[in-house]
């Protein structure tokens, strides 16, 4: 029987590492089921999942030379994602947005939201002031304007 990629086999595991589990397929080739690739939850010990000798059914993911790649999790039935719902039937909480206190003064005066020029004029001046005080503070440091020169 020979063995392409995508075909479905069934095999015997005969060994089990921390990355995987070695299956032996029909014919003799042993192949390769990754750890990702044993369920469709969080796998941390295949030993939880797989023992030696199990007889189990596996997808062919790749073929490279000697090296074959398979797969367990492709053959499970995929579970529709359950939606979320509060327990007890609680209505969930309503969002409240966070008070910001940066502009107070401005949106008392002007409540409703600020435009794009609006926001991009305080960015250029909150800029501008933060330029202006980090030269003062590296001119100083290098003897530049603000410097004191001794001759």
């Amino acid at each position: 029987m020979s063995i392409e990629v995508g075909s479905i086999l069934e095999g015997t595991v005969t060994g089990i590492t921390n990355f995987g589990a070695f299956i032996e397929l029909p014919g003799g080739k042993v192949g390769l089921v990754h750890i990702s690739e044993v369920a469709d939850v969080y796998v941390k010990d295949v030993k939880d999942f797989l023992k030696e000798r199990d007889k189990v059914k596996v997808k062919v993911l790749t073929i490279d030379g000697n090296k074959i790649g398979l797969s367990i999790k492709q053959l499970q039935e995929k579970k529709p994602p359950q939606a979320i719902t509060p327990k007890n039937n609680a209505v969930a909480p309503k969002f409240v947005p966070r008070k910001s206190f940066t502009n107070d003064r401005r949106r008392q005066n002007n409540p409703g939201p600020a435009s794009f020029e609006d926001k991009l004029s305080k960015f250029l001046k909150d800029s501008d002031e933060k330029l202006t005080d980090l030269r003062k503070k590296t001119d100083s440091k290098r003897g530049g304007r603000g410097s004191r020169h001794y001759e």
